[in-house]
């Protein structure tokens, strides 16, 4: 799905040099080059220099219409993914302190990732990540930020659907108020996953705008188009799910301490499988992760659309296809990946690092013009530490997986 015909406000000449005046900067689409109308690009140019007399970029690839408040929950809510649950489990594995340590390192990092971001979108006036790897490396750097994307947001659905496939059969066995599980097949989380991505997730994916929930483009930082506003969106909100989280581990450590178990509910469910406040908050988890999928599904199609179907205009027979073929598959991986877990890991060690460290980084070097910023400043010497970080824990984490894979072969092995 591509966007209509749109003409980007920059302060940049085609050599990556700064301008004295604002050009504009027409895109092609369908393959046809276009050529903008010399008076519309005069009147839009007017326009702009008389609501930002200040010369900053002006973002035209979104166009957001939310207030700050409601920008900082959407961003909050982005963030928080289904890892919350298993935070209790990995702070009775690190202890208080190093779980302390290891999140505020993770909230730092990721609040000088998105400045990177802003600081690389605003010296192009976009905002769209495939988009900052095209401007930094053509073709190969939209593809390579488009297939992370796609890689983590697929992790992210199939962990979602993991999660409805484990809790909603308890949720009806504690509504119908039965000691043990049946063998109905209401009670088998491989089709009640098939029948909750059919009847509620697949609807909502087909729409072809997300203002059902209140998104804006999919990008909830998009409804400020000035950056420092944006940055102040992104710290508080990280900042607010920075205590959401510790305060999450804490709570579900200090009632269970080492008898936590990697899924908090189901810890909290052998204390009294009936409890009333267990099952709201069961309710209240699988709506939310039910409601989530077809979010992070968007900008997953957006991105195949991008690696696949760049100027292609709208059309709703794909939109529709690149849905349903990414909900069958995702079903598949649930129910029949042997190791749902293991895929997760390997999702997670690879994409995660390139989307927070490596891409920001190098995006910001390559696009930061040599003018305002040499290669030997400061700022890209950080931003390229920041990228060898963001590859050696990438470096790290399949190494763990790969150690772990070979224990758990060999102790199989040994078994037989």
């Amino acid at each position: 799905m591509e966007a209509p015909l749109q003409t980007e406000m920059v302060e940049l000449v085609p050599n990556g040099k700064h301008s004295e005046g604002l050009l504009p900067v027409i895109t092609p689409m369908a393959g046809n080059q276009r050529v903008e109308d010399p008076t519309r690009s005069c009147i839009e140019a007017k326009s702009f220099l008389q609501k930002s007399p200040s010369k900053e970029p002006h973002f035209t690839d979104f166009e957001g219409k939310t207030s700050f408040g409601m920008s900082v929950f959407n961003l909050s809510n982005a963030i928080m993914g289904s890892g919350i649950l298993g935070l209790a489990y990995a702070m009775a594995n690190t202890g208080i302190i190093l779980f302390l340590f290891l999140l505020t390192a993770v909230a730092l990092l990721s609040s000088y990732s998105i400045h990177l971001l802003l600081k690389s979108s605003g010296v192009v006036g976009i905002r769209a990540y495939e988009q900052l790897g095209y401007r930094a490396f053509g073709t190969p750097g939209k593809l390579a930020a488009a297939l992370a994307i796609t890689l983590q947001n697929i992790g992210a659905m199939s962990s979602y659907l993991y999660i409805i496939k484990s809790e909603l059969p308890l949720v009806i066995q504690t509504f119908l108020n039965l000691e043990e599980k049946t063998s109905d097949w209401y009670m088998n989380g491989n089709y009640l996953v098939i029948l909750v991505s059919v009847t509620v997730i697949l609807p909502l994916a087909l729409m072809r705008q997300l203002g059902y929930l209140g998104y804006s483009s999919g990008f909830s930082l998009s409804c400020m188009p000035s950056k420092k506003k944006m940055q102040h969106i992104s710290n508080l909100s990280i900042a607010v799910m920075y205590i959401m989280y510790f305060l999450a581990a804490l709570f579900g450590y200090l009632t269970f301490y080492n008898g936590v178990e990697s899924e908090l509910l189901h810890t909290y469910s052998k204390v009294d499988p009936f409890d009333v406040l267990i099952l709201c908050v069961r309710v209240a988890v699988l709506t939310a992760v039910t409601l989530t999928v077809p979010i992070v599904l968007f900008p997953v199609r957006r991105a195949i659309q991008q690696m696949l179907f760049p100027n292609q205009e709208f059309s709703w027979l794909r939109h529709v296809l690149i849905a349903v073929g990414l909900l069958t598959c995702i079903n598949l991986l649930v129910i029949f990946a042997p190791n749902i877990l293991g895929i997760f890991g390997v999702i997670g060690a690879t994409s995660a690092p390139c989307l927070i460290f490596i891409f920001p980084a190098i995006f910001y070097f390559r696009i930061m013009p040599t003018e305002k910023e040499p290669a030997r400043s400061t700022p890209k010497i950080l931003a390229l530490c920041f990228a060898v970080l963001g590859f050696l824990l990438m470096t790290m984490s399949l190494s763990f997986i790969i150690i772990d894979w070979a224990s758990g072969t060999s102790r199989h092995g040994g078994n037989h």
